[in-house]
């Protein structure tokens, strides 16, 4: 994934676009991620993603196994 400062981006916008339609690139400013060019079917999937994090699911409406991984985990016990 290519990552370039937001100077190099704004320089550049036509090829990072083009970029963007094989992978995400990462703009930075002073170091830090602070945006990223994706593609538009990148994007689709990102609002799928995201209409599905605030999705609210009535315990009887949970798959099986989600309630049977639900009830087999336990509390402090996480991946090494």
């Amino acid at each position: 994934m290519p990552v370039v400062t937001a100077s190099q981006f704004a320089r550049s916008f036509g090829k990072y676009q083009d970029e963007a339609f094989g992978e995400t690139v990462k703009v930075t400013s002073h170091g830090r991620v602070i945006g990223a060019y994706i593609s538009a079917a990148e994007l689709d999937h990102f609002e799928r993603l995201k209409r599905r994090e605030s999705e609210v699911l009535i315990a009887g409406q949970l798959p099986d196994d989600a309630v049977e991984a639900i009830e087999a985990a336990q509390y402090g016990v996480g991946p090494a």
